[in-house]
């Protein structure tokens, strides 16, 4: 057996953590012989349910949780991690702006972040979940100077994971049969899910997405459509924020940073975009297409941007400009 990682969930009495925890911990995440101290955060007030949590993670009997510490202090929290999954976030209330959104949000990632920057390993990854995911990750980030920034990024696998489904529903395959979809850019609305250079296996060989759809005006249309709104229907079908397959993306994004993706395939998650080749504006957290070894991420380069595609990528780099400008207002004063 390896010497145990220490992999921090926040937010872990809310909903995601629920459907997350148990893969963390029977290994199906950072492997089968991987043995795991979690650790869990979450507010004063949540610490009764958390308990719960707790006594039913002891109940799973997982030969690979080391130990499980349940607590509402950041010094405990972020001590010596390996990994930070950051789900914990000031959800948005009924009749709130975006930009008291941002503040609230601002203030909570600027504290984790001095708390990665002060307690964890240098090479602790990060991974965002709690929204605005992208710009939470900045935060976090600007907020931890002596951790990489590359060690950061946010989740956008749950949308990648959408469009993958989506065009296996639509040709009539199972998702492993769809690859290479890209989502840019922000985790919201006007995030851009692209398949000009997604593949399907259709009848034993690879095609593009394109040519086996063979309908151009759904593909740049209504399935666009789709995928960006699609938590906003589950929430209005479920009355409850996607939980099941938040985790089950978390679970994909940390699976890959930690194993590295297959050959010939890329996934989407938002990073730095400093040095990119898309004409993306440095310094912002965007979702770009990846390739992963070694625990480190690689723009996959040289795919060729259409005009339709463009357009698409420069109005979702701009929403997270001024994401961007909002939050460090705040961020100098928080």
């Amino acid at each position: 057996m390896s010497e145990p990682i220490r992999v921090l969930v926040t937010g872990a009495a809310g909903q995601i953590a629920y459907s997350l925890l148990y893969s963390i911990g029977n290994g199906s995440v950072f492997g089968k012989d991987q043995p795991i101290v979690l650790v869990l955060l979450d507010i004063t007030p949540m610490m009764t349910v958390l308990d719960g949590v707790l006594m039913e993670l002891q109940d799973c009997a997982l030969p690979l949780l080391k130990d499980v510490i349940a607590t509402d202090k950041e010094e405990v929290a972020f001590k010596d991690l390996d990994v930070a999954v950051l789900v914990g976030s000031m959800p948005r209330r009924e009749g709130m702006e975006r930009k008291d959104l941002l503040k609230a949000n601002v203030k909570i990632f600027k504290s984790q972040g001095a708390a990665l920057d002060k307690y964890a390993k240098k090479s602790v990854k990060v991974i965002v979940v709690g929204n605005p995911a992208n710009t939470n990750c900045l935060t976090a980030s600007k907020s931890a100077p002596s951790i990489p920034k590359e060690n950061f990024s946010c989740l956008t696998r749950l949308d990648h994971n959408r469009a993958k489904s989506q065009i296996a529903i639509k040709l009539g395959v199972t998702a492993d049969d769809v690859k290479n979809v890209i989502i840019w850019g922000n985790h919201s609305s006007t995030q851009y899910p692209d398949v000009n250079h997604a593949k399907v296996k259709l009848h034993g060989k690879e095609v593009g997405v394109y040519e086996a759809v063979k309908d151009d005006s759904w593909l740049k249309g209504e399935f666009i459509a789709t995928v960006q709104q699609r938590g906003a229907a589950v929430i209005k079908a479920r009355k409850l924020s996607s939980a099941m397959s938040a985790a089950k993306a978390i679970a994909d994004h940390i699976r890959d940073i930690w194993f590295g993706t297959p050959e010939g395939e890329f996934v989407s998650m938002g990073v730095i975009s400093d040095g990119n080749s898309y004409g993306v504006p440095e310094d912002l957290l965007y979702s770009f297409p990846v390739v992963i070894k070694n625990k480190t991420w690689k723009f996959v380069e040289g795919l060729p941007i259409n005009d339709f595609s463009r357009e698409k990528m420069d109005l979702t780099a701009k929403e997270l400009a001024e994401e961007k400008e909002t939050a460090f207002e705040f961020l100098s004063s928080a």
